[in-house]
């Protein structure tokens, strides 16, 4: 009876230390919601100086946090060797990608989940310079050719769906260019969880006001560029495609005017950019689709339309800008053809700012609803 008791005793004791270990491994496995910078990733960790050969990372450890393979120069903003000038707008330094060149990064993350990248990068020599981005078996060429923030400021977003607990993020150049040391220039780098969409009462647009997007950098901002489909799978702006040849470009509240909310959409590659999205509807049904245009009080300016598409109705929305906000609301009636119907949305024109031809700019798209007329 007593070696009875004891084995029992002994079982019951093993269930409870491995339910304690399970609850303890519950509670490390478990992934918060993210929403920041990567581990230095805005590369203000510096490599140590026996580690530097100039500006060239020496070591395949030897930037903190990150995993370096070909030739990788640490920089800093300003005036370089040779007569460049390298433009690092968010903090101090920076790091460009040689050729073949590649930074990359473990990332703990929840499978099955949907998260965006952004990050700064900029062209530096070439003008066919190419960011690949890779997260897991997943990957995308970033075309970076055009410049859309003459200051080098432009950002990107790129979003993945995680297929396991540790997803391995890489940024390389896969150009060969005459220069060896030409590339890409990264200057932050962050990354957040994007949460499933859901319906708004009374609107049949999801994300309609653009308010789910990537992660905005908060103390400088000068927008993110949207890559459209055909170079990310899965779209930065929840619930929209970005159907065109050139991006969309994702504002926020705290670096530019926005009509309402916290984000925007900036249309900065006139016809050449575009975003749409497929609702739900009833064939021979009235709808009501309403739009807010305006500018971003960035100094873009001109006689700025939006074109909208909505089954067989189009709606072109004109505002006269004068680089200082501002906005229009205006409404389309539209009959459904079938129980599936894209919205389209595009600028009729090219814009470029007031004193700063070199900067692309456009109209702001923002609060796109549909509802049925009874």
């Amino acid at each position: 009876m007593a070696l009875f008791l004891l084995l029992c005793f002994v079982s019951i004791s093993s269930l409870c230390s491995n339910f304690g270990s399970a609850s303890a491994a519950g509670r490390v496995a478990k992934v918060p919601y993210l929403d920041a910078l990567l581990p230095n990733g805005d590369f203000e960790e510096e490599p140590k100086f026996a580690n530097l050969k100039k500006t060239v990372i020496i070591g395949k450890h030897s930037l903190p946090k990150w995993e370096i393979n070909g030739l990788v120069e640490y920089v800093s903003g300003g005036p370089q060797p040779g007569g460049f000038y390298l433009a690092v707008p968010r903090g101090e330094h920076a790091v460009r990608l040689g050729n073949e060149a590649s930074v990359s990064q473990n990332v703990v993350v929840k499978p099955g989940s949907v998260y965006s990248l952004t990050f700064g990068a900029t062209r530096t020599c070439a003008q066919d310079e190419v960011l690949r981005i890779s997260a897991g078996s997943q990957s995308s060429d970033l075309s970076i050719q055009t410049l859309y923030s003459s200051d080098g400021g432009d950002c990107y977003a790129y979003t993945f769906k995680a297929e396991s607990k540790v997803v391995k993020i890489t940024f390389h150049n896969p150009g060969i260019q005459e220069d060896p040391s030409c590339g890409p220039l990264l200057d932050h780098i962050a990354i957040k969880e994007v949460w499933p969409l859901r319906y708004t009462r009374g609107n049949l647009v999801k994300n309609s006001g653009f308010e789910i997007g990537p992660h905005v950098f908060k103390n400088f901002s000068t927008g993110i560029l949207l890559p459209p489909k055909i170079q990310d799978l899965i779209s930065p702006l929840p619930g929209w495609i970005i159907e065109s040849l050139k991006p969309v470009k994702y504002i926020d509240r705290k670096h530019f005017s926005v009509p309402s909310g916290f984000a925007a959409i900036e249309f900065v590659a006139g016809r050449e950019s575009a975003i749409a999205q497929i609702i739900r509807t009833i064939p021979n049904k009235y709808y009501n689709l309403t739009v807010t245009i305006g500018d971003a009080k960035n100094a873009c300016h001109g006689s700025m339309v939006v074109e909208a598409f909505a089954a067989k109705e189009t709606l072109k929305v004109p505002f006269d800008s004068q680089g200082k906000g501002g906005f229009v609301t205006a409404s389309l009636k539209f009959q459904a053809t079938s129980y599936r119907t894209r919205l389209t949305f595009f600028s009729a024109n090219y814009h470029t700012k007031i004193h700063d031809f070199g900067h692309m700019c456009g109209p702001v798209l923002d609060n796109v609803v549909v509802f049925p007329i009874s």
